[in-house]
Order: structure tokens, then C-alpha cells, then sequence
């Protein structure tokens, strides 16, 4: 025969458990929508990482000088209108990628 102070001995539950959740990635921290802004910052980083990697071929230097000089372009009219941290942390990262594939596109040969 059990006691009733036995039944209940070990189900306790000690404090709550804060739920876990998986990385979740979103340019709008704010609250508001801003699609034209996200594409922006995504055609930016897109456009930078890829300028750059052209930048690094000596032989896709047109392609590199346009892909880098336009992301470039994009990203500086982006980060003046950008509305939050996250938008402005992609928009620099891929500014920078831009212009150092831009100078290398530029460096190997340019337009010509």
C-alpha cells in the first residue's frame, strides 16, 4: 500500500522552461513591412558577394566592374533609406563585397 505523499514524489516540475526557437532570420525588426527596402538590401548583398567573386576571375572583369558598380550604387541609396539595424548590416556587407569586386573588376581590365 502507497502512501498519497508517495504518488506525487518526483513529478514536480521545476520552473518553467523558456521555449526554444530556431534562427530566424527577418529584416523587418520594427513591426512594418518594407518590401521594396528587403529587395533592395537583398539585391545588394546578392549582387556585392557576386561582383566580388567575379572580381577574383581576370577574365569576367566586365562583368565584375558592372555587378560591383551598380550593387555599389544600389546599396549606398539603400543604407540612406534603410529602416532597420538588420537591413543596414546586409546593405554594408554587401556595399563592401561590391566596391572590392568592383576595384578588382577595374584593376583587371575594366570596361575594355
Amino acid at each position: 500500500m502507497q502512501r498519497q505523499g508517495a504518488q506525487t514524489q518526483g513529478t514536480q516540475t521545476q520552473g518553467a522552461q523558456p521555449e526554444t526557437r530556431g534562427l530566424r532570420l527577418t529584416l523587418n525588426t520594427d513591426g512594418q513591412r518594407h518590401p521594396k527596402l528587403n529587395a533592395a538590401t537583398a539585391f545588394t548583398f546578392l549582387a556585392g558577394i557576386a561582383g566580388f567573386a567575379l572580381g577574383l576571375v581576370v577574365n569576367a572583369h566586365l562583368a565584375a566592374s558592372i555587378i560591383g558598380i551598380l550593387a555599389f550604387g544600389v546599396g549606398m541609396v539603400a543604407q540612406m533609406l534603410s529602416a532597420t539595424r538588420e537591413q543596414r548590416v546586409f546593405i554594408m556587407a554587401g556595399i563592401i563585397a561590391a566596391g572590392v569586386g568592383a576595384g578588382l573588376g577595374l584593376a583587371h581590365g575594366g570596361f575594355g
